[in-house]
């Protein structure tokens, strides 16, 4: 049993001391738990359907390949023979050497065929020839342009051999040696050797830009060059 105390008779009591003890409260009920929160509502996006067949893009259409344009090899141009050394006094000109030489060779088409570089080069071979002294050196350029048909060479070569009339032809270079005897050989294989065009012997050897590039073969082609002379003091033109 307790004592019902108000407020003012508990101040006099703890006024003297007195501890009053106060039964304990009972603690307040719980709040009622909570109501359990529904599940959340899971929202499933809708797959979306396979595209029908009609929907689906059409495919890429497949490029056709085009047909490789035609490549047109260039034909052989044989220019007009120009006399080297049109001064020399013919009757300075050396034993053995022949009537007449005609040289075909690439890349010394345009102005003075002795100028430059390999012009340099190629009068120092002819100078070693003793062909400096003989007034009927010819020279023939050639080069090559498309669209040119491929018999203008053989036709421009009959002209040039029938008005110089040469006791031999110098071949210098794979084009040279390629348009004047119609073979495909590598020059190595075509070079050492006499060949014959309309009776007359031809020698193939290296062009002169190809010296430059290549100082090892100038043996090589100074032996093409005595075999030439040797031929052309053997027709029966020589002198």
């Amino acid at each position: 049993m307790s004592l019902r105390l108000d407020t003012r008779q508990r101040a006099m009591l703890q006024e003297i001391g007195i501890r009053i003890w106060l039964p304990a409260q009972r603690p307040a009920a719980p709040a009622a738990a909570s109501a359990p929160l529904p599940p959340p509502v899971e929202h499933n996006d809708p797959v979306a359907s396979a595209p029908s067949p009609a929907a689906r893009a059409p495919a890429p259409r497949t490029s056709q390949p085009q047909p490789a344009p035609t490549t047109v090899e260039p034909g052989a141009v044989l220019h007009p023979p120009r006399a080297l050394y049109p001064a020399a006094d013919p009757q300075q000109t050396p034993a053995g050497l022949g009537a007449c030489w005609l040289i075909v060779t690439e890349g010394l088409a345009h102005g003075d065929p002795l100028a430059g570089d390999p012009g340099r080069l190629l009068g120092n071979m002819l100078r070693a020839l003793q062909l400096h002294r003989h007034p009927r050196v010819f020279l023939c350029a050639l080069s090559t342009q498309p669209g040119t048909d491929a018999q203008a060479a053989d036709a421009a070569l009959e002209q040039a051999v029938a008005r110089v009339q040469p006791s031999v032809l110098l071949l210098m270079g794979r084009a040279a040696a390629r348009a004047v005897l119609q073979r495909s050989e590598p020059l190595g294989q075509l070079r050492g050797q006499a060949h014959w065009v309309a009776g007359i012997p031809c020698v193939v050897t290296y062009d002169a830009p190809y010296l430059l590039r290549a100082p090892h073969a100038k043996p090589a082609a100074w032996a093409d060059l005595c075999l030439a002379r040797t031929l052309a003091g053997a027709s029966r033109d020589g002198r």
